[in-house]
Formats: C-alpha cells, structure tokens, sequence
C-alpha cells in the first residue's frame, strides 16, 4: 500500500534536515508522525520516525547527564559542617583560620567555584568543613544540594559591616535579607533550619542545625550590628569572629562542638593509664554499652560489667551497663 504522505510532510522533512538542533529535531519528527496517515502503508515509515525520536531523546539525556556536576563528599572526622553564604562574607578566610587548607582568597567575589574540603582540630578530635562557592540572590549551584543535605550542622556566613559591597546602612534588614535569601535558597530545595517552621511540614524536608558567624567584628561600628543581629535570630547561635585577625575562633569551635551533642568519653585496660589522645565520639545520653559496642560489636554480649572514672562519685566505682556516660568519663571494661 502506498504511503501517500502530503505536500506539509516533506515541508516538515525537510526542515528537519536543516536544523542541527536534537530539540527542535524531536519536534519536527513529531509534527511528521501526526501529519501523516496511519495504515499499513506507512507503518514501517511511523516505526523509523518513533526510533528517531527514541535515539535523540537518549543522546539529550546523556548529554544532560555529563553536563551535570555532583559532589559526594566522604565524611571525615566526627561530623561534616557546610559554610554558606553570600559573595565576599568572608568564608574561605574562616575556612583557612580554622583549617589546613589554603583556599584563595581575595576581595574580589566568587573566588570559590567548587567545594573545598578542611580538617578543624578542636581538642583531640577533628571536624571536617566544606567551603561552597557564594549564594546570591538570583542563583544557586544546583549540585549544592549535594553537599548540604548530608552535613550535620550548617554554617551561615554574614559580613558585620556589610551584605556583599553595600555599605553600612538600614543594616538589621540587610542583614535580614542576606540570611533569608539563603534559607529561601535551601528551602526550595526541601532544607529547612530547625528553628524555622516550613510552610508545609513534609517528610521530604530535611531540618538542620544552623550556627550564624557574624565575620569582620574586629572593623569600626558592627557591635552595635551584631546586637541587631542577635535580636533578629534569637533561637540560632550567632558567634562574632574576625577570621583575618584570628579572634573569636576558640569560642567559634566550642559553639561547633555544643551543637554536636557528642561527647568524648576514653578507655582504659585493668592497671594501665587511659590513652587521653584517642577518644571514642558518642551522641549525649549515650550508656556504657553503647561505647562497648562502638569498641566491638562482640563487647555487647560478652561485658559484666565496668569501672568509671570521671563524672561518677567514686573513681573507679563499678557502673552498670545502662549507666548513662559523661564527657570525659574513663571506661574500664570487665568480661
């Protein structure tokens, strides 16, 4: 049987041969299916242009795929923190005062253009950070996401004198905006601070703890901002530092460790000193089991008992296995 395709068919053929465009070929092909007429004369004809449209459409995916940067982090150390905020607060600066790394950084904006990774030393335990390239009112990476959502704490970045290059001035509702801009940013990717009620409670809303850095207080007149700042967000903690004169660090790191709820807590052999260097990391309200299981998993079943030094009234008094452990406590274990 003939096919009998009409006149708009070839129209359509041949601006399909012109364009270079995988989309507009897609259409094309589609507008050639619906012109022309369905029977068994141009079955062979609809199953070519249907494996076309099929080809095109996995080749757009694939690019699509490639195009796409993601980021999976590997957490090291006791937790992951994420540094966010908007261009020139001052976050690589903080990365480097409280890290090893050697991040760029300049006065110009959007110095950091992928993630990057630093070690923080607080005590005997490290905590990793993550650098990510500024958010602004208009855009955020999309890969984002990818970073954010795994952290256990994030780390919203604020410039005491100013937001981005505006100078001092109105400087609560600055403030207030450069804050919301980031939490709006997150939110449309289903991130919600804790201390903020979403919209529409969702199981697909991931809540966070969040810790504000007030940067740059060592700069003439941002007391009197910090305070605002303060007053505006009372249920998030907000830290003062200047990350370039190297001050409020210490009170910064010990923020970052009350926000973990984790203690450290160490062990010791029958006879023997504890080794004070190598702490096991557990969550508050953790028992002496639970640091027997995060010893061996074969310590569950096999502990009697255990001796405690440290937050009990007696050293070395025998606790039970359900004893709830303190920060700083020394364990010895009895089989």
């Amino acid at each position: 049987m003939p096919a009998n395709l009409p006149p708009q068919y070839f129209e359509a053929e041949a601006r399909y041969r012109l364009t270079a465009n995988p989309r507009e070929k897609i259409e094309i092909l589609r507008e050639m299916l619906g012109i022309m007429p369905h029977h068994k004369g141009t079955d062979k004809l609809q199953a070519d242009l249907r494996a076309r449209i099929s080809k095109l459409n996995k080749e757009m995916q694939k690019k699509h795929t490639k195009r796409r940067h993601t980021y999976h982090i590997n957490k090291e150390g006791v937790a992951q923190l994420v540094l966010l905020g908007l261009a020139n607060t001052g976050k690589s600066q903080i990365l480097k005062a409280l890290t090893n790394a050697t991040p760029e950084v300049a006065s110009y904006p959007f110095t950091t253009n992928a993630p990057i990774i630093g070690m923080m030393e607080f005590k005997n335990i490290q905590i990793q950070l993550v650098d990510t390239p500024a958010i602004n009112h208009d855009f955020m990476l999309k890969w984002l996401s990818d970073i954010v959502r795994p952290a256990d704490i994030l780390l919203f970045v604020v410039d005491l004198s100013r937001t981005g290059f505006q100078p001092v001035s109105n400087y609560a509702v600055r403030q207030a905006s450069s804050l919301s801009t980031i939490t709006e940013r997150l939110e449309k990717i289903k991130i919600i601070i804790e201390t903020f009620i979403p919209p529409e409670p969702s199981i697909e809303y991931v809540f966070k703890k969040a810790i504000i850095i007030g940067n740059k207080i060592d700069l003439p007149h941002v007391n009197e901002n910090f305070d605002k700042l303060k007053n505006k967000y009372p249920n998030i903690p907000i830290i003062a530092i200047s990350a370039e004169r190297k001050t409020g660090l210490q009170e910064l790191k010990n923020k970052i460790y009350q926000s973990l709820n984790i203690i450290r807590v160490y062990t010791k052999a029958p006879g023997e000193k504890p080794d004070m260097n190598e702490p096991i990391v557990l969550p508050k309200g953790s028992r002496v089991i639970d640091a027997a299981r995060d010893i061996h998993k074969d310590f569950v079943g096999e502990l009697k008992y255990a001796r405690l030094w440290g937050s009990n009234k007696f050293d070395g008094q025998m606790v039970e296995r359900d004893y709830i452990l303190k920060e700083g406590d020394v364990i010895e274990f009895h089989l």
